[in-house]
């Protein structure tokens, strides 16, 4: 299959399988609170393999996808950069996945983390900003690529409203550290949520017209 193709199948498949098993698993979860409880914390206890192997599946779909676009944009803006931060981000939703954070994180001083913890966090960091980075290098070439230019502005909009959600995060997770309890605390799993979830809807999207862009050119070619 054309790289092209299978880049664009699993940019469009991944994207609503991540977000449907972490959304029914937090809905099914005793005990667990959507709103201030992170998508890690699904990976722990009996049935954390299901979130486990969730991540690592959107992990390697995500690598397949970062194929797919290097094939799209073999030179010009963003054809380095643009692939590269994709396939990061595919190998840090493999390794976040496999190595699952500790029990109530937040609350255990970091001497006391275990070394899959650590690891956990050494993939799950860049996350917050390869994903927001990745769609200000690609915005550069949307906007003067005529097959691309229809999602320029929604480009901007994911990478702006992720990264600011992400330094939300961020504040809010430093905040529990100096002061546990605090006003932030119960909104940190939902601020988590909308970051992720508006980077993996514009993945979805550029999956979609990548997939659009390949057929058009299949029926180009064969008629």
């Amino acid at each position: 299959m054309d790289r092209r193709r299978l880049g664009a199948l699993a940019g469009i498949v991944g994207p609503p399988i991540c977000v449907a098993v972490s959304v029914v698993e937090g809905w099914l979860r005793p005990g667990y609170d959507s709103r201030s409880m992170y998508g890690s914390e699904l990976a722990l206890g009996p049935r954390g393999i299901i979130q486990i192997v969730n991540f690592v599946v959107f992990g390697i779909l995500m690598l397949l996808f970062a194929r797919g676009i290097a094939a799209e944009f073999p030179q010009g803006k963003a054809s380095r950069w643009g692939p590269r931060l994709l396939a990061v981000s595919g190998i840090c939703w493999i390794g976040g996945g496999l190595f699952v954070m500790d029990p109530q994180v937040l609350s255990v001083p970091l001497a006391q983390f275990s070394w899959h913890g650590w690891l956990h966090v050494l993939f799950g960091v860049p996350l917050s900003y390869t994903l927001p980075i990745s769609c200000f290098v690609f915005l550069r070439r949307f906007r003067e690529d005529g097959n691309w230019s229809a999602l320029a502005r929604w480009t901007l909009t994911a990478g702006v409203l992720s990264a600011a959600l992400f330094v939300v995060l961020k504040v809010i997770v430093y905040s529990i550290r100096l002061a546990p309890g605090n006003a932030l605390a119960p909104w940190g799993g939902l601020i988590q949520r909308l970051a992720f979830f508006i980077w993996i809807g514009w993945q979805f999207t550029v999956a979609v017209r990548l997939h659009a862009l390949t057929s058009e050119r299949s029926r180009a070619i064969s008629s």
